[in-house]
């Protein structure tokens, strides 16, 4: 991992369940070249914990503000996160 990495938890919020999101979450983070993981929390929001450097994180975060064609993006909520070396591709959690 180099220092230039850099993490951030986003939580998003709207009609971001049951439209591909996670799906459409983990298609861009690949793109992007970001790592971390994508779920949907019980509370109707989506998570998103993305590691990458401020260019591809700035690049995540306006796509996630997007969203795919069925979704609905009201808010997008962004904090800091600590970089983990663990973390070294992208994945949807609780994908069944």
């Amino acid at each position: 991992m180099t220092a230039d990495v850099q993490a951030r938890r986003f939580v998003v919020r709207g009609r971001v369940q049951g439209v591909g999101f996670r799906w459409f979450v983990e298609r861009e983070a690949h793109i992007l070249g970001i790592a971390g993981w994508v779920r949907n929390n019980a509370n109707g929001s989506v998570e998103v914990l993305a590691q990458g450097t401020r260019d591809q994180l700035s690049g995540l975060r306006s796509r996630l503000r997007e969203g795919p064609r069925a979704a609905r993006v009201d808010a997008v909520e962004e904090a800091e996160a600590q970089p983990a070396a663990s973390i070294s591709s992208f994945r949807i959690e609780g994908a069944w």
